[in-house]
């Protein structure tokens, strides 16, 4: 980024100092085979080279900011998968965005991932949630869902029956990976249009053998064994969400007992809470996966 600022014209002090500041950060990048590169300018004594990352990032995206602004740009810091950063990490960026919007900085961050986040985000800061906006994306409604198949095959001369997307956004839940999937068996199978709801059925096995290997299993080799039958306990109760000492009874312990892992299964991105007290898969259809799996 700071390159790119860089090139817009003369080097300015702040896009220098950020330079400098940047030098002083005191974690090594990893290449993995990359080209490797040096900033050959000394860098700020006393900014972002105390070792402790929370002040650290800080320093460097305030830095970062600064320089957008004297080249009258913003710096916009995405970031996927965003529940997978520890609480250090996670409390280390929130802080560095905090004093980025103190000082009136063109910096935003967004971040993307399960839904977790709001409940990490405020464990990691208490005050996070006067920080950010948290916008659930969820699975998409019906006439959404339907959108999503049909007008891609339109603008390519081709119809859906409307039996075949009844039948699909049924099996999809309408959660767009699936929706893909399915659109994209169905499509390589059906020889005309429309597409009936005979070629939907047609490429339900292959569909679900894709989605067991290439997506649920993935998910499901990260679980220990005693995770894997607390969540075939939770599946056999159903879709949608469960009181945890509903799934607690059905797994055969105490609330109390299973708590930690309940925990565990919530930082690993397999369930996550909707309300206090109640439990919920993360991707639909993984009740349904668990039941193939562990029969």
């Amino acid at each position: 980024m700071l390159f790119e600022l860089d090139r817009l014209g003369a080097l300015s002090d702040a896009v220098k100092r950020g330079l400098r500041v940047l030098k002083s950060f005191s974690i090594t990048p990893r290449t993995d085979g990359m080209p490797t590169f040096e900033i050959s300018i000394d860098p700020e004594l006393g900014r972002a080279d105390s070792g402790d990352l929370g002040r650290d990032i800080g320093d460097l995206i305030v830095a970062v900011g600064e320089a957008a602004r004297d080249r009258g740009r913003g710096l916009l810091i995405s970031i996927d998968e965003i529940q997978y950063l520890n609480e250090l990490e996670l409390g280390a960026l929130i802080s560095a965005v905090h004093r980025t919007t103190q000082l009136t900085l063109p910096v935003v961050l967004v971040g993307a991932g399960l839904p977790q986040i709001a409940a990490l985000a405020g464990e990691a800061k208490s005050y996070s949630e006067r920080l950010f906006n948290f916008p659930r994306v969820d699975s998409l409604d019906d006439p959404e869902a339907r959108e999503a198949i049909e007008r891609p095959a339109v603008d390519a001369g081709v119809r859906f029956d409307r039996a075949a997307l009844d039948e699909i956004v049924r099996l999809t839940h309408g959660y767009p990976y699936f929706l893909q999937e399915w659109a994209y068996h169905v499509w390589n199978h059906a020889t005309r249009s429309p597409i009936t709801l005979a070629d939907i059925r047609n490429v339900e096995a292959p569909v679900l053998e894709q989605l067991d290997n290439n997506f649920f299993k993935v998910r499901f080799d990260r679980l220990t064994p005693t995770e894997k039958r607390y969540l075939r306990a939770m599946a056999s109760l159903g879709s949608g969400s469960h009181r945890s000492g509903e799934i607690a009874e059905r797994y055969g312990a105490k609330v109390e007992s299973v708590a930690p892992m309940r925990s565990g299964l919530i930082r690993k991105g397999m369930i996550f809470s909707p309300q206090h007290g109640e439990t919920a898969f993360t991707v639909p259809l993984f009740d349904e996966f668990m039941m193939r799996v562990m029969p």
